[in-house]
């Protein structure tokens, strides 16, 4: 069953992108870049959305 979790092995910051491009079986570079796109686009929304997924979403050893 595929999970979704922040990654510890590929983290930048939080490991909140790496653990979504892993979930769906896309590079992280990749959500790294749309996610900086996405900074210019809309910064507070973005940042919120992703401060709330690294409490929401648990760490890859978290994971039962």
């Amino acid at each position: 069953m595929k999970r979704l979790y922040r990654s510890t092995k590929d983290r930048m910051v939080a490991g909140v992108l790496a653990g979504i491009g892993e979930y769906f079986n896309i590079d992280p570079t990749v959500v790294r870049l749309l996610f900086v796109i996405l900074l210019f686009i809309s910064f507070f929304t973005v940042s919120i959305v992703y401060l709330v997924a690294t409490f929401i979403i648990p760490s890859e050893g978290e994971v039962h």
